[in-house]
């Protein structure tokens, strides 16, 4: 079976150890160990449970204490609408793989994460790409959609909050999306895992799984969470499709690790702590990104809604792999280039790290920008 080089991933792979200044990174500064069990009110002592653990497999759709603080996460979905996955890029796949077939029709926001049109490709599917554009702020246009929603389309891909831009449908408009989905019995698979840091109020995006009978909502520990190296993601969605991936998932799964599944759960339960944290580095982050991007003459933006990344446009007369090869090289900064996105033109950073790392990474940027 081909499919597509991963533009993103290969880049990280390049060159993600051999930067200073990692301003390509998109999950909120990561926590350890440590740092979880005193957000979470515990300490060390409570570790001592997990000596006794006999490493099985474990339940194989995660635990039930897990699937009920994920389904909590949630307006509409139970325990029985969960399942639990290697991570958002390990529920990503199973749903294409369970919902798509060769010659189905299939249509995917770009920019987005590659999964969701590359994947579907490689299957044999038709993929319609849906070009978010700037002067809309990013977000799709809901008209665009509805000529490509003809009937036979099996899925619509889409990415909320997304990843690189920022931008952010609110239910309005994922209600919108629901009615043209439900026009051609289409299923809508929303990748959410940057749910959870939306720049004002509780920061919770609206869920497509609770907005939509075929939605299905799929999002991880990695990046509100700040524990990407769980590698511990989900599914929300209706119980019959996730019969379906059940399938699927026997063949690439099993399950995930017990010590997981243990981490994951104790976060969750005490979520509201953990995204505390996050806003305040999120949006604290995000200001101080904006106050440089104003002065900064060279580069321009749609500020983002929620996230943990912003697509920033550069004028120069230079390939953005090249402009990020320079930067990395004289400076010692990591941005992604937008070509790794199907954007050339413009560049992706990272803004929810450690604050120092952000604010030098950016006077650095800014020197390499005045000698451009």
């Amino acid at each position: 079976m081909h499919i597509e080089p991963f533009g993103v991933e290969m880049w990280m792979n390049d060159w993600e150890n051999k930067c200073e200044w990692n301003l390509a990174e998109t999950c909120v500064d990561s926590i350890t160990i440590s740092e979880l069990l005193t957000l979470t009110g515990k300490d060390e002592s409570d570790l001592a449970g997990l000596l006794s653990m006999k490493m099985t497999y474990g339940a194989i759709e995660g635990s039930v204490r897990l699937r009920t603080a994920i389904a909590s996460l949630y307006d509409q979905q139970k325990v029985a609408n969960v399942l639990v996955t290697h991570g958002t890029i390990g529920a990503n796949m199973l749903i294409h793989k369970s919902l798509v077939s060769a010659g189905d029709k299939v249509i995917a926001v770009v920019p987005t994460y590659q999964q969701h049109y590359s994947i579907p490709a490689s299957i044999g599917a038709e993929v319609c790409q849906l070009k978010l554009r700037e002067e809309n702020r990013w977000l799709p246009d809901p008209d665009a959609l509805r000529d490509l929603a003809v009937a036979g389309t099996r899925l619509i891909a889409l990415n909320n909050p997304n990843n690189p831009t920022g931008a952010l449908m609110d239910r309005q408009m994922l209600e919108e999306i629901a009615d043209i989905a439900r026009a051609v019995d289409a299923w809508v698979l929303c990748d959410e895992v940057y749910r959870g840091t939306d720049q004002n109020g509780s920061g919770m995006t609206a869920s497509i799984a609770d907005v939509y009978e075929k939605g299905v909502s799929t999002a991880s520990m990695s990046k509100a969470y700040s524990l990407a190296g769980l590698r511990l993601g989900w599914i929300a969605g209706p119980e019959q499709l996730l019969e379906s991936v059940m399938i699927h998932r026997d063949y690439d799964t099993i399950s995930v690790g017990m010590i997981d599944d243990h981490f994951a759960t104790m976060a969750l339960e005490h979520r509201d702590r953990l995204l505390a944290r996050s806003h305040s580095i999120t949006r604290d982050n995000l200001a101080t990104l904006a106050a440089w991007v104003d002065a900064e003459p060279l580069i321009s933006w749609v500020k983002p809604l929620a996230g943990t990344t912003a697509l920033l446009k550069y004028d120069l007369p230079v390939s953005s792999r090249d402009f990020c090869i320079s930067l990395l090289k004289e400076t010692g900064v990591m941005f992604t280039p937008g070509s790794a996105l199907d954007m050339e033109g413009y560049v992706r950073i990272g803004f929810a790290n450690n604050h120092e790392v952000l604010v030098q990474g950016l006077d650095r940027v800014s020197a390499f920008l005045r000698k451009a």
